[in-house]
């Protein structure tokens, strides 16, 4: 029963989520085109009011005029009335943080330990994550504080820091763990700085407008840091997300670097999109976006497997998924952390092995199957089920 309330808690946080997700990057993206989109005001009345910048827009049948003040509204009150944009935020994170909880760490055994890579405890791997979180975040948050205006040297030290920290986790936990903590991190960031520079700052503004004292800008300058930082860590963050239905990315021995060029391409290709909302059209981006992800395809694709030789039987192949592989992939998984087989993926029968062969060869060969290697499946064994599939996955010797 408790295996089966943990799976209902991890489909509704992660449906809560990928909700929350939606409405934070929309709010994000949205407003990141706002910015990058304004025109200098044609009324000079406008100007003088304070309106730095403004748009107009056509939209579910109807036209809309934004307008942008830096320091607030000369000469007339700021409304009470104003828009917040916070709760997109923190329930996203939030809701990422409870199905880091659920599936990382109290299946930590399962997912997040991989004692090929480093013998951890579920205690020590839950601490090491939870301080790798919080280190993660006081070592940018210092950086941006001591390199305001800075942008590009800045962005340059954020991704080295960001690729150290890749590698390091994938020499820690498992590489679904590695990857899941990359985007933690850059997730935790992003909620931070909302909740400790964008929206304090924001406050703090309204405050000296509202009390008719002169406006610092300076929280409006670090606001925008953070918020331009935000918006291209969005499309590493998304891929990461996704990228556990996607073995053949983290499981490759390579997978920390895979992980980078990803990033970068995400990088990139969110760049075109900013600058395009400044009139400036620049198709190299993307399209070196594109030749990074292109040659990731060629540079990943699986070796042939040698079917020559002495044949593997199916017996053998049988043998090592009963031992390996049927304690979770089975009607009735008798894996602790399971109330029904991963992906309904069962094999107990020929006709369901022959069913899912080709997945079979490829996640046992990748090594991302025995999760963590929790069954401690050999190398001579993951060569024979290669070698089995590569000969024609036959039933019968």
């Amino acid at each position: 029963m408790e295996t089966y309330l943990l799976d209902w808690a991890n489909l509704l946080v992660r449906w809560l989520h990928l909700i929350a997700g939606i409405a934070w990057i929309g709010a994000s993206f949205y407003f990141v085109m706002l910015d990058n989109s304004l025109k200098a005001p044609k009324n000079p009345n406008d100007a003088k009011r304070g309106v730095f910048g403004e748009l107009w827009a056509v939209h579910g049948g109807g036209f809309y005029h934004s307008q942008k003040y830096l320091t607030g509204p000369k000469g007339e009150p700021l409304t009470e009335d104003l828009h917040w944009s916070k709760w997109e935020a923190y329930t996203t994170w939030l809701s990422g943080m409870g199905m880091l909880a659920i599936v990382y760490w109290i299946g930590a055994s399962s997912y997040l330990i991989d004692s090929n890579v480093m013998a951890l405890t579920p205690a020590a791997a839950v601490g090491i994550s939870i301080a790798f979180l919080i280190s993660g975040w006081v070592f940018y948050d210092i950086l941006c504080r001591n390199m305001i205006g800075k942008d590009g040297l800045l962005a340059a030290i954020v991704f080295v820091f960001v690729m150290a920290a890749n590698y390091l986790l994938h020499h820690v936990f498992s590489a679904r763990g590695a990857y899941i903590h990359v985007g933690a991190m850059l997730g935790t960031m992003m909620a931070a700085n909302v909740f400790f520079h964008i929206i304090p700052g924001q406050k703090k503004m309204v405050e000296q407008i509202r009390r008719g004292e002169a406006v610092d800008s300076m929280p409006g300058i670090v606001g925008k840091q953070r918020s331009v930082h935000n918006t291209y860590f969005t499309l590493p963050v998304l891929f990461i997300m996704i990228s556990n239905h996607y073995p053949m990315t983290y499981a490759n021995k390579h997978g920390w670097l895979i992980l980078g060029v990803v990033m970068l391409a995400g990088v990139l290709i969110r760049q075109f999109f900013v600058l395009r909302h400044r009139g400036q059209v620049k198709t190299w981006l993307p399209a070196a976006g594109a030749a990074l992800l292109a040659l990731l395809v060629v540079v990943m694709a699986p070796k042939q497997v040698d079917a020559g030789g002495e044949k593997v039987s199916f017996a053998t192949v049988k043998s090592t998924l009963e031992q390996r592989c049927v304690t979770c992939h089975a009607a009735q998984p008798k894996q602790e952390g399971f109330a029904q087989p991963p992906k309904g993926v069962m094999l107990e029968t020929p006709e369901q092995i022959a069913q899912h062969a080709a997945k079979i060869a490829e996640t046992v060969a990748s090594g991302y199957m025995p999760l963590g290697n929790l069954t401690q499946i050999t190398d001579k064994e993951r060569e024979a089920i290669a070698i089995w599939y590569a000969q024609g996955a036959r039933l019968k010797d």
